[in-house]
């Protein structure tokens, strides 16, 4: 059953997503008053209530709705690019992820240590568990740790695909014979979902991603 807590985006797992949500939130009451604001000056015009002589080739009116136009777009352009500049940053890693994608599969290589690599393939409705989630749930889940820099290299062995986490507000295309960067940091132990987000197939649904995040002494020990 649908709730309006289903109507936002997902709760952030890094601070880029705390930073996109926050971004949102911020367009959205610009366009909200805009919207109201366009919407009261139209049915008072309908009503011949904003019917004056002055309105008529006024120079100061069309200075006005010139103006706050240009005003508006610099309120949502200034962090846009602030934002656009924090999402191209690529601080020095702790950990590096490869990611591979396959039809309709993912692989992941944990480059900095030896043989440390698997497939991970979407888990049959009959074998999941009561807590786990159907189409979303996968056989071997990614092991990252929390507080520490990750970087992610993404490419694909057959066709395009999109690896792509939306709590961690991540979304790299994997293209054949080319190797895309990304990096995150995860504040808090949980457990992420994430889809394949390009057309890449018929079984283009039925590769999720399960990213879960752990403590760093737990990760050292995973890893041993």
């Amino acid at each position: 059953m649908a709730t309006w807590a289903n109507m936002g985006l997902q709760d952030a797992m890094s601070p880029l997503m705390e930073q996109l949500i926050f971004f949102h939130d911020h367009t959205l009451m610009i366009l909200i008053m805009i919207t109201v604001m366009v919407a009261y000056i139209m049915m008072m015009t309908m009503n011949n209530k904003l019917i004056n002589r002055f309105l008529l080739e006024g120079q100061t009116i069309e200075l006005i709705w010139t103006m706050m136009p240009a005003v508006t777009l610099i309120f949502i352009a200034l962090p846009s690019l602030h934002l656009l500049y924090l999402m191209d940053e690529i601080n020095k890693p702790m950990v590096t992820l490869k990611v591979i994608g396959h039809q309709w599969y993912w692989s992941y290589e944990y480059s900095d240590f030896n043989n440390i690599e698997f497939d991970s393939y979407m888990k049959p409705t009959m074998e999941i568990n009561n807590e786990e989630l159907r189409l979303l749930e996968v056989d071997n889940r990614v092991v990252l740790p929390m507080n520490t820099q990750i970087r992610v290299l993404v490419t694909a062995a057959d066709v395009l695909h999109s690896w792509a986490v939306p709590s961690l507000g991540v979304k790299v295309d994997a293209t054949p014979g080319r190797l895309n960067q990304t990096s995150f940091l995860i504040k808090r132990p949980g457990i992420m979902y994430g889809q394949c987000s390009e057309i890449c197939g018929a079984n283009h649904s039925f590769m999720p991603i399960v990213i879960e995040s752990i403590p760093t002494s737990n990760f050292i020990k995973w890893i041993n």
